[in-house]
């Protein structure tokens, strides 16, 4: 079986340092918020460019701490609204509703999965105070046309970066033109993974990196003074050391993710089956390669016949939730389409020329 993401074979070259690195934390005894998180903060924010990193918990409290922290800062009050893709995982969404804001659905565009801006406008109200913008698959969104709407209703961005580790850093993005955040994710399986939980927030806001410091921290910057209502959400400090080993493997990984993509978009003929778009520029890091076909389960099962395994990303758009029963009634035609048509492909740095040379054959005999 070609596995979809073999995480073993992915932290395999790095078991020894990993093993290293597990002595040196203990040799240390210091445990929580010491010198490897705070190394990892100083490295991961000169890759992204921007003044700060606050390493926390995992990728939806970095996002539910940044609502917060605005909130803190009187950027936004609860009962706000903040647009979101429609098609976005739920965590974009719960980050939401926990700090008490409202998410506003906005279809995205088929071809790209990202927030249609075209539709942005028509959502705005004297309530609108932020755009979320999802970089779903590792593809950014229209980054350009997104900040021309903030700027022009003096709106903030918030980028949930979570699936496109890299690609922020080769593009003019909103951290370099408004105070504003992006969020990111080191769950295992993402382009960056730990091996464990893990998080972070970048942003070049002196202001909301302080009062992000201490949210994280129960609201304390300072033991047992709190000045805010926090969270504990910090990043751990193992798992900032192995992070601290993976991130200089990054950009070449992503490149070899860029390959195999590439191998996949000029090798796979099947009018049955819809090929993600890519200009073949830096904008993509394909966390995930996902195609489109009206026949999601035959093809499904057809290539878990022929050892190929696949994941659905994801099988219930938000607003079919049952977690949702105030949006059930609601209809988004093109979400709806997206998640009862996509596939994931097997996707890592580490398939085989062999292994997606099969995969394209299989595919195309399909």
């Amino acid at each position: 079986m070609i596995s979809f993401l073999d995480l073993k074979k992915i932290n395999e070259p790095y078991e020894t340092a990993f093993q290293q690195k597990l002595k040196l934390v203990l040799e240390n005894g210091w445990y929580v918020l010491g010198k490897e998180v705070e190394a990892f903060e100083k490295a991961f924010a000169e890759y992204c460019q921007s003044k700060y990193c606050i390493g926390v918990g995992n990728g939806l409290d970095a996002l539910v701490l940044i609502f917060k922290g605005y909130i803190e800062l009187g950027k936004f009050k609860k009962g706000d609204e903040v647009i979101v893709p429609a098609n976005t995982y739920i965590a974009s969404i719960l980050a939401i509703l926990q700090a008490d804001l409202v998410p506003v659905l906005v279809e995205p565009r088929l071809e790209t999965y990202n927030i249609n801006p075209d539709l942005i406008q028509e959502k705005i109200t004297p309530k609108t105070k932020a755009i979320l913008a999802v970089h779903l698959y590792g593809q950014i969104a229209e980054m350009e046309r997104i900040n021309e709407i903030a700027e022009k209703h003096n709106l903030i961005i918030v980028e949930d970066a979570a699936q496109s580790h890299g690609v922020e850093k080769n593009l003019k993005s909103t951290i370099y033109n408004l105070k504003s955040a992006i969020t990111y994710s080191f769950y295992p399986g993402k382009n960056l993974g730990c091996l464990g939980d893990g998080g972070a927030i970048t942003t070049n806001d002196s202001d909301l990196a302080k009062v992000l410091f201490s949210l994280r921290n129960y609201g304390s910057e300072k033991k047992y003074y709190n000045e805010y209502i926090g969270l504990n959400s910090r990043l751990d400090e193992l798992q900032a050391g192995f992070l601290n080993l993976k991130l200089p493997h990054l950009d070449s990984d992503n490149d070899k993710r860029r390959t195999v993509a590439k191998r996949y978009l000029t090798g796979i003929k099947n009018k049955k089956i819809t090929l993600p778009f890519w200009d073949f520029s830096n904008n993509h890091v394909f966390h995930l390669f996902v195609i489109r076909t009206e026949n999601r389960n035959d093809l499904q099962e057809y290539l878990t016949q022929n050892n190929i395994q696949t994941v659905i990303h994801y099988p219930i758009p938000p607003h079919q939730q049952k977690a949702f029963p105030q949006w059930n009634n609601l209809s988004f035609p093109i979400t709806e389409k997206i998640h009862n048509e996509v596939l994931s492909l097997p996707m890592s740095p580490v398939l085989t020329e062999v292994e997606v040379d099969f995969i394209i054959e299989i595919l195309n005999q399909y």
